[in-house]
């Protein structure tokens, strides 16, 4: 990148030759041109007096005839001298004006404070590529957890919202093409406290490019990415993308399981979601046919899901060569009541306004629940401007893109032992997750339910991790006292526990750690705060489990050092 004093100098060139050949005639003429002292006998002005009066002279500051009084001659010179002089000026001020009032100068300075901020930050951030509502929602939730991240977006209006918002933590934020690897090197790429790479604009192609050169230039690094085809989600899996997320997919799924087990689908909202929804909520499944209204790629992604799980689908969508595979389609936008009623719409248990227009799915949503008021309503929110409109809709579920990729990404940046519970989840009955549903709420009840990873070894538990050395062992139940009264657990519990390649879901409390141990957790936030005190601090810990002071005087320190070594 070029230097910023050598590009004004380059560009001021003309400017300043300009200036120097005008004080070089002025100071000349006045070491040429005779004049008198205070006696009356000639005198000649040397260079350092010249120089003097010629540079207040131009400055128009003027504190008279130094260091004595003119000769005509002088002051004609004079007065030629303070035209030539103050021209000059004035050309060289505007000139450079006029250069910082260009747009790609002030790109320059920009970059470079940019560079400047990215190069000092000392905590561990994530470099955000895209900041439109999917990228928007992923800093917030990683400021609300204290986690500090670096924004590249292409459009100047959404940067200067970054700039303006008030953040919980400063976001360094620039505008330019993310997917060119020269400004991803700008935002930290190679920053030693770089984390990964979340790629979350709006164009797929654009994300392609941006986890090929994170992953070419560093393959351990991890890389998240949003796309919106089946193609280029193979292609961003064939280089080894850590987590890919297609919002129709994601979505599809979401809804499948809600319809086909409502009690996992709360469960795997209350994880996955930082706004879940209420135990109130709790989806009153009905067997019988759903309503799909328009069958592009959200409206495909649906079918495929909702057939999975055996479920009678009627179809509505314009372009009648979309339906001729299907079994029950009907050709409309599901915006008129005939449409509706030719699908059947009275005796179907819920619908899906899923085209790619928000007035359409709020009409169709509309005029199917005055044909059929016990509806289950699912709309599709397209545009993010929208959403007091939908919020007043008062639908059953609103799938928002923006969402939906945004609460996938941080679920998996929390820690991935979470997606390997949800894996596990999905594959029990439906006691067993009625059961931890029941153990979720006596946690939080309707509050914003926190999950958050233990490591048991000396860097993030150094307080576990003595212990462990000093005394052997450590059950799992004393890092969920209470700091304060150890006759109070903490509201919260495991929901893994990972020993080497062995995985233990929903532990129990008397389980032994061993160093090297992975613990998930949930439950409320200020539990993981308290808990902190129990992983690091070896006193209180030693209290949470004994009820007694541990001691921390010299002695002890360098006593409980020699029993760690042995």
């Amino acid at each position: 990148m070029q230097n910023i004093l050598y590009l004004l100098l380059r560009r001021l060139r003309i400017p300043l030759i300009a200036l120097i050949m005008v004080y070089a005639i002025t100071i000349a003429g006045f070491v040429l041109i005779p004049g008198q002292d205070d006696q009356g006998e000639p005198w000649r002005m040397g260079f350092f007096h010249a120089f003097y009066f010629v540079s207040y002279m131009a400055t128009t500051i003027g504190f008279g005839e130094v260091p004595y009084a003119f000769t005509n001659a002088q002051r004609m010179w004079a007065m030629v001298s303070i035209y030539l002089s103050v021209s000059a000026w004035l050309y060289a001020i505007g000139a450079t004006l006029q250069i910082f009032q260009e747009a790609a100068f002030l790109r320059l300075l920009r970059l470079r404070r940019f560079i400047k901020k990215v190069n000092s930050l000392e905590e561990s951030f994530w470099l955000i590529c895209g900041y439109g509502v999917t990228g928007s929602l992923v800093v917030q939730e990683l400021a609300a957890q204290g986690i500090r991240s670096v924004v590249v977006d292409i459009d100047q209006t959404r940067v200067d919202t970054l700039e303006l918002e008030n953040a919980l933590v400063p976001v360094p934020v620039f505008c330019a093409d993310a997917s060119r690897p020269d400004n991803l090197e700008y935002a930290g790429i190679r920053h030693p406290r770089c984390q990964g790479v979340m790629a979350l604009t709006n164009s797929d192609n654009a994300n392609l490019s941006i986890a090929i050169a994170s992953k070419l230039q560093y393959p351990k690094r991890q890389v998240f990415s949003r796309t919106q085809s089946s193609l280029h989600a193979a292609n961003l899996a064939s280089f080894g993308t850590d987590l890919i997320v297609d919002p129709f997919k994601v979505y599809a799924e979401y809804l499948a399981l809600a319809v086909s087990s409502p009690q996992k689908h709360l469960v795997f909202d209350w994880l996955i979601n930082p706004k879940h929804r209420p135990l109130s909520s709790l989806y009153k499944s009905r067997q019988g046919r759903w309503i799909i209204c328009g069958f592009g790629r959200y409206g495909q992604a649906l079918y495929q899901a909702l057939v999975r799980v055996g479920v009678d689908i009627t179809v509505i969508e314009p372009d009648a060569q979309r339906l001729d595979l299907l079994d029950d389609g009907v050709v409309g936008i599901g915006t008129e009541a005939s449409t509706l009623r030719q699908a059947r719409v009275e005796t179907a248990v819920g619908i899906v306004a899923g085209t790619a227009n928000d007035a359409d799915n709020l009409s169709i949503i509309m005029t199917a629940r005055e044909l059929n008021p016990q509806l289950t309503c699912v709309v599709r929110q397209n545009r993010h401007s929208n959403e007091r409109v939908f919020q007043h809709a008062n639908c059953d579920f609103v799938m928002k893109s923006g969402a939906v990729i945004a609460s996938r990404i941080m679920a998996y940046s929390r820690s991935n032992l979470l997606l390997v519970f949800i894996d596990h989840l999905l594959q029990q009955p439906d006691v067993w997750a009625h059961t931890l549903l029941n153990r979720l709420n006596r946690s939080v009840g309707d509050e914003r339910l926190a999950i958050w990873e233990v490591v048991i070894n000396e860097a993030k538990a150094p307080a576990v991790h003595s212990f462990i050395a000093v005394e052997g062992s450590l059950q799992l139940k004393y890092l969920m006292k209470n700091p304060h009264n150890r006759q109070e657990m903490l509201k919260c519990f495991p929901l893994v526990l990972q020993q080497g390649d062995s995985l233990d879901y929903v532990p129990g409390e008397l389980q032994e750690l061993q160093p090297g141990d992975r613990v998930l957790f949930c439950g409320r936030a200020e539990a993981s705060r308290e808990m902190e005190w129990n992983l690091n601090n070896y006193n209180i810990l030693h209290y949470s489990v004994t009820g007694n002071d541990a001691g921390n005087n010299l002695l002890v320190r360098i006593l409980r050092k020699l029993r760690v070594a042995e």
